[in-house]
């Protein structure tokens, strides 16, 4: 059997339980394609998942990262859609155990996408989670729509940034709440009017700019009770979305009909492969915010733990020199 370097855990817990091992490189059966990974990135949920919160689904021992870019190696007899060489990028299941923090990776052709060509892949590394997630949410289930106006939570964030792209490519006006020493940042990927969520009150400054009606749509990447208090500046029949867990009353969306989107990404190449042709078009750039070695996934995990000034976008780990 041939073997690959892999960080891989054997107890849920804190960062310090990923261990550096040789584990059996993975092979091909029916429909699948080996990957050789040139990056992944450090996502919240990769976070849960080594703190045990989705306990005995995940199986020990278990090898994290959700997120791949890399190099088509080998094919399955019955694949039609890849060829060795291609360029790919790609999501795992979150609860598959066999990810990317890893030389190597296996996938049914179904969830693979071509990577595009105008990145590198440690900036397509940052693209399939986030940018799925926040395709998932605007596109997929709050349908924006060209004038609309849009509130994204957390806006320099993982999925924040892409969502701020992906509002403006959709046509919308675009608020964003985000650490004060963000605002310029957020501005330069396209938001129009950013909150510092520190010092103002999202809730006073979107009614005061709407005169009083509020936003189309809003979207919630942090979690707690920002959900339920955005309610109150959704207007009636407007969409709110989610892709945390939530807290507090959200019975305000009764009276005003709002619909309440709980998003968990699926069926990710369709949007992978709409990301792609945005992304080639320049329209979306992904942001890739610090970069650590395949043998540093625990200090990446420590950083995006942290959050705070300096951790914008992704946290993307290199695997292989490219």
């Amino acid at each position: 059997m041939i073997h690959m370097k892999a960080m891989v855990i054997t107890n849920f817990g804190s960062p310090e339980v990923f261990a550096e091992q040789e584990v059996d490189k993975p092979t091909l059966n029916k429909n699948e394609v080996l990957v050789k990974v040139y990056a992944t990135s450090v996502n919240p949920a990769d976070c849960g998942i080594r703190q045990g919160m989705f306990g005995p689904r995940v199986k020990l021992p278990a090898i994290l990262g959700y997120d791949v870019s890399g190099v088509v190696e080998a094919i399955a007899l019955d694949v039609k859609d890849f060829q060795v060489g291609d360029e790919v990028y790609y999501a795992i299941d979150l609860l598959a155990g066999n990810g990317a923090n890893a030389e190597y990776h296996v996938a049914n052709e179904a969830i693979i996408a071509k990577k595009p060509t105008n990145i590198s892949h440690l900036e397509a590394a940052s693209v399939p989670v986030a940018g799925g997630t926040a395709w998932a949410a605007l596109i997929t289930k709050a349908n924006i729509k060209i004038g609309e106006t849009v509130l994204i939570h957390g806006g320099a964030g993982g999925v924040g940034t892409f969502a701020i792209q992906i509002a403006k490519a959709a046509g919308a006006y675009v608020y964003t709440t985000c650490g004060g020493y963000d605002i310029d940042f957020v501005k330069s990927i396209g938001a129009d009017k950013a909150i510092d969520y520190r010092r103002e009150n999202f809730v006073d400054i979107i009614m005061k700019e709407t005169g009083g009606q509020g936003v189309d749509v809003t979207l919630s990447t942090v979690s707690g009770e920002l959900l339920a208090q955005s309610l109150m500046v959704i207007k009636t029949d407007g969409r709110a979305v989610t892709v945390t867990g939530v807290q507090g009353d959200l019975n305000a969306a009764i009276f005003k009909n709002i619909t309440i989107h709980f998003v968990h990404l699926d069926r990710t190449r369709p949007k992978l492969e709409a990301l792609k042709t945005l992304i080639e078009q320049s329209q979306i750039k992904p942001v890739v915010g610090m970069t650590f070695p395949l043998n540093q996934v625990a200090q990446a995990h420590k950083k995006l733990e942290q959050g705070g000034e300096g951790v914008r976008g992704k946290i993307v780990v290199q695997v292989a020199n490219c």
